[in-house]
């Protein structure tokens, strides 16, 4: 079925998949000096974050279709040629205005390494093959939240702000590169005929109608908006409030990271032993009552950064056991359109994280009390959402799923 190795797909489509982590995570300890630099406010620099998101969501919708009617090269070069002239734009930005339309732009860009990949896996591999290609995938998406801002304090420190745009314009010329001499087109021209823009937007009218779905996407997304309104704000908080460098604030990031992606690998073994229903309900009380004591800790005023950094981990090693769990139970009832479900459900969940980065940001950009009363409202929000619909008929129909 296919002529080359699973180790050199797996690196070429290990690379393209964390293009998009790079590009929101290198940045994040610059975002102050940003602000400074370009003369902008809080709100303003983090709306720089919000753009890429909102248009990373909104490009899902469309790439899959596309790589299913044009082929998967095509679509995936141009997304990423359309990513590194943006980038290098980002690199040039003289006002804030123009940074914020150039990230939304390589948001565009950066949804072709995000969605194409996972339909070459499932082009090219089947069973036991493509569980492991995806896992590999899986291992490079999750090391790069801990690694990406590492590498982006280093770059900060040695040339400011502006090389981390160059050096994701370097990641965006490599995948292209790859992808132009290391892979073959895996979607033939005679399966394409059988894709159109109204069996794409028909699958998604049937999503949008099932209740169930709806309910577990949201329950994600708001567990998602959590984390979204900490990447907006916790440079800021940590850097400006609590006084550390650009290296210390990645390693801090990195620790938070390390707490979502430690515990996401129990889910499987804590699911089969409890239940999936049992696990989501505690995992979201977790997050919750987490978030909730972060929140109270601080309305006083400012709390120990351990005992902030603390309550962070254990909230955000919770919401690590509840995301994986909470795409399982809304995918389960579409496995014929697992597609363009997955597709849907990373729009929603960008959509509702860029909603509460807008109130957040409302309430207060880069305020510690702020950040987090809006991580504590996606917390309970989830929770509360999660409580009524894991439990009495619907807990004995999910319980083992």
């Amino acid at each position: 079925m296919h002529d080359y190795s699973i180790g050199r797909v797996a690196l070429i489509l290990g690379l393209l998949q964390a293009v998009g982590p790079f590009a929101i995570d290198m940045y994040l300890p610059g975002m102050p000096s940003m602000g400074h630099e370009l003369q902008a406010s809080a709100t303003s620099v983090q709306l720089t974050l919000m753009a890429f998101f909102v248009a990373l969501g909104f490009g899902q919708l469309f790439y899959g279709p596309l790589s299913d009617m044009l082929g998967r090269k095509r679509p995936l070069i141009a997304g990423l040629a359309l990513f590194g002239l943006a980038s290098i734009g980002c690199a040039l930005a003289q006002d804030i205005e123009t940074l914020i339309l150039l990230r939304f732009i390589q948001g565009l860009g950066a949804c072709a390494a995000s969605v194409i990949p996972r339909a070459v896996v499932r082009d090219l591999y089947t069973g036991h093959e493509a569980t492991r290609m995806m896992g590999l995938l899986m291992l490079v998406l999750s090391v790069s939240p801990i690694l990406a801002p590492l590498a982006g304090s280093l770059l900060i420190d040695l040339a400011g702000w502006r090389s981390v745009f160059w050096a994701i314009t370097g990641v965006a010329a490599i995948g292209g590169l790859l992808s132009t001499l290391g892979l073959k087109e895996t979607r033939p021209r005679e399966q394409r005929t059988q894709s159109s823009w109204s069996s794409a937007f028909s699958g998604y009218a049937l999503l949008l109608r099932d209740r169930h779905f709806l309910a577990m996407v949201l329950i994600g997304g708001l567990g998602m908006a959590g984390f979204m309104v900490y990447l907006a704000n916790a440079s800021f908080v940590l850097i400006n409030h609590y006084g550390l460098s650009a290296r210390q604030f990645s390693l801090a990031f990195a620790l938070n990271a390390a707490a979502f992606i430690g515990a996401a690998q129990f889910g499987p073994w804590l699911s089969r032993r409890f239940g999936m229903a049992r696990l989501m309900r505690a995992s979201l009380s977790g997050f919750a009552l987490s978030m909730l004591g972060a929140a109270l800790s601080c309305w006083g005023g400012l709390p120990p950064l351990a005992t902030l950094i603390g309550l962070l981990f254990v909230g955000y090693g919770c919401l690590g056991l509840t995301l994986p769990g909470v795409s399982v139970l809304a995918m389960d009832r579409h496995g014929a359109i697992a597609g363009t479900a997955a597709a849907l459900m990373g729009s929603l969940h960008f959509a509702v994280g860029a909603l509460a980065m807008l109130l957040v940001g409302w309430l207060g950009s880069g305020q510690p009390l702020a950040m987090l009363l809006g991580i504590a409202g996606c917390a309970l929000a989830s929770w509360a959402l999660g409580l009524a619909v894991l439990t009495g008929q619907r807990q004995a129909a999910l319980t083992d799923v």
